[in-house]
């Protein structure tokens, strides 16, 4: 190990090795990236402007498109740079600051949904009570706890990566730095990083995915009790929505920080990663506001009104 020089730069293989590809996978990132960047500062733009939407659950709902827009940031920039430069390269501080911001992002996401899956359930089972038991000092707090979890996630991760030796190899089979494809590289003992991202993941994202499916429960009990077919059906959409992307976010993330770095298969892990990565932040915008009646009166009357 003494003979090895240490890292200084990442070579970043990506999603796909052929040419053939790249120019294709440009163009379908690039899409995606600004699909989701303009979806989420549209929300942004759109609960800042309309008083109608200064409610907790558009708080929450800008919350979100923020998380999003700086994981999508955090990745597709230098994915698509990786993609028509010749040399697919990151320097190693480079890939420890995105490290930083996607781990955070990461955690920040999965509080968000049960943060956001408890306002519903609040609204929908407890209307008379909503106000107060989601007033503001509860609102702020929800926020600052979603902050505080996400740094001390973040912090704990990156300083452990911080903390082992790359030597030799420095090719990663990934489109960005990532837990995972990191640990696999070390040339040191990964043990303490393995046991705290499996911590993690079993407190973090399966605590967070049992909360959230706990308050969809009660609320798809509520729905029960409406006594019109229309208004069920309307509620059941919006909810199985909800359940498809928070079931899709938190199952591959636990599928992926569940195991340990000699299991993984980066063909197959890093098809997997582009799901809670790039997917989701692209379906947020649509599935959580663009379908809601006040986001898009709030988005037409600032698009064709500015200034009002």
């Amino acid at each position: 190990m003494k003979n090895q020089s240490i890292v200084t730069t990442f070579i970043m293989l990506g999603l796909s090795s052929k040419p053939q590809l790249q120019v294709l996978l440009f163009i379908l990132f690039l899409s995606i990236y600004i699909v989701a960047l303009l979806g989420n500062l549209l929300i942004i733009a759109a609960i800042l402007s309309s008083f109608k939407l200064h409610r907790p659950m558009y708080f929450f709902l800008f919350h979100l498109a923020v998380v999003d827009i700086i994981c999508t940031t955090t990745i597709i920039p230098n994915m698509l740079g990786n993609l028509v430069a010749v040399t697919k390269s990151l320097s190693y501080r480079g890939c420890m600051v995105q490290l930083y911001f996607f781990t955070w992002s990461l955690g920040a996401e999965m509080v968000l949904f049960t943060i956001m899956a408890y306002d519903r359930y609040v609204a929908i089972c407890h209307p008379l009570h909503y106000s107060i038991m989601m007033n503001k000092t509860v609102c702020v707090g929800l926020s600052a706890l979603m902050i505080v979890i996400a740094v001390v996630n973040s912090w704990v991760h990156t300083g452990l990566v911080l903390q082992l030796s790359f030597c030799g190899l420095n090719v990663i089979n990934h489109f960005f730095c990532e837990i995972p494809s990191l640990l696999a590289l070390s040339c040191t003992s990964v043990h303490l990083n393995e046991v705290m991202v499996f911590t993690a993941d079993i407190f973090l994202a399966m605590g967070d995915f049992l909360l959230t499916c706990v308050s969809y429960c009660f609320i798809v009990r509520a729905i029960l009790r409406i006594k019109t077919v229309e208004g069920k059906r309307k509620a059941f959409s919006i909810c199985s929505s909800h359940l498809i992307v928070v079931s899709l976010y938190y199952s591959t993330v636990i599928y992926t920080y569940i195991r340990p770095a000699s299991s993984y298969s980066f063909d197959r892990d890093k098809i997997i990663a582009t799901l809670y990565t790039l997917v989701t932040p692209t379906l947020n915008p649509i599935v959580y506001t663009l379908r809601n009646k006040d986001v898009k009166m709030a988005i037409k009357k600032m698009l064709l009104y500015p200034g009002k």
